[in-house]
């Protein structure tokens, strides 16, 4: 059964909501890569990480995603130009990752932005566990013994079907990051200063 899931930033400037929420309605996984351990480290959020450094990911469909208030203080940085990486100015809470274009019909929802508990319901329930990991080569400590698996042949098709899906249902419009006439990100994205090694984005 799917499910709005509730939207806020740390301090609850920043909301919004996520609709039809369900394990169904979108992809969870776990990403270790340098970008995402880099962009935690740039909003000085070392709790956006788990143990290993990887980062908790749910992917859905950017027309079901809507922020509600505190647009003003929403931020867009970014390692390579290829991913944009959205947060708020306010208490430094991640919010997402988008592709650079409003035309990809994805929003990559980062965890600390889920209002979980005001939603009456947590991560596993509302969007299932994390069908995989990816990028494990860059974690930076033990994986946990239940840590989900690297993707299989399955798990890319089973995602490729699902944005495919979107995109042919229109559901990647509106895109609440992007201006739904021009194209253009609501906020214009700024480089952002990088910590630790360099690598392409790819969270």
């Amino acid at each position: 059964m799917s499910s709005d899931l509730p939207l806020r930033c740390r301090c609850g400037h920043v909301r919004g909501v996520a609709h039809e929420v369900a394990p169904s309605a979108g992809f969870r996984f776990v990403c270790y890569c340098t970008d995402c351990q880099a962009f935690a480290q740039y909003l000085e959020r070392p709790d956006v990480l788990d143990a290993a450094g990887g980062t908790d990911i749910f992917q859905m469909p950017a027309g079901r995603v809507r922020l509600t208030a505190g647009t003003d203080a929403v931020r867009c940085g970014t390692f390579s130009g290829k991913v944009l990486r959205w947060y708020t100015d306010c208490c430094r809470t991640p919010v997402a990752n988008t592709a650079a274009a409003a035309r990809f019909p994805v929003v990559a929802l980062i965890h600390p932005f889920m209002d979980h508990e005001a939603g009456g319901h947590w991560r596993d329930e509302a969007m299932g566990p994390p069908l995989c990991r990816i990028y494990q080569r860059s974690a930076t400590g033990l994986l946990p013994p239940d840590a989900p698996p690297p993707p299989s042949l399955a798990t890319f098709a089973r995602r490729t079907s699902k944005i495919l899906g979107w995109w042919l249902c229109g559901l990647g419009r509106p895109n609440p990051f992007f201006n739904d006439r021009t194209g253009a990100p609501i906020i214009a994205p700024q480089i952002s200063c990088r910590h630790g090694p360099t690598a392409q984005a790819r969270g």
